[in-house]
């Protein structure tokens, strides 16, 4: 499990116990509570930026040398659609606009469910606290990582006719 389960249910506070389809839940009879874990909605761009070229940002709290996908969470009552246009405009300056969706991917370690969009974006990147350093990086030379974000990198290169290569984990 990604979270903590819960020790004692927290509406009758009777002990928490593996029940139906192995969930944490409430051992008591009375009591139907289930601690259901269900995916964290983020949001990814491949962002096109110039001629053919694909940005990648370093977060400031990754690894030197850790380059991704502008992301971010989807906010309550927000539309994806519209998280991935304010994610490129808050984290790297740029006003984008959506050219299609890429599709949907699961990064099972942080138990997020990523929707995928390919945006093409105008003006000048500007660097944030969170996003750090950038890449430009032609569509022709970029190289994909095998997890969620990389796979939406992958798919979007070869759904418009490049055969990208993976940059395996270190």
């Amino acid at each position: 499990m990604y979270h903590n389960p819960f020790i004692y249910c927290p509406k009758c506070r009777s002990e928490m116990a593996p029940g139906l389809n192995n969930y944490n839940s409430c051992s008591s009879e009375t009591c139907n509570f289930v601690q259901y874990e269900n995916p964290t909605p983020v949001v990814a761009a491949v962002v096109e930026h110039g001629d053919k070229q694909v940005v990648l940002g370093h977060n400031a709290l990754w690894p030197k040398g850790w380059f991704g996908l502008i992301t971010g969470f989807v906010e309550m009552y927000e539309d994806p659609a519209g998280t991935v246009i304010r994610e490129v405009k808050e984290e790297i300056g740029l006003d984008a606009e959506i050219v299609s969706f890429i599709g949907h991917y699961t990064f099972k370690r942080m138990n997020q469910l990523i929707i995928a969009y390919h945006v093409k974006a105008t003006g000048e990147i500007v660097l944030t606290d969170e996003i750090d350093e950038v890449k430009v990086v032609p569509f022709d030379q970029v190289k994909y990582w095998p997890a969620g974000t990389g796979y939406a990198l992958r798919d979007l290169l070869q759904s418009l006719g490049y055969d990208p290569q993976e940059r395996p984990f270190k």
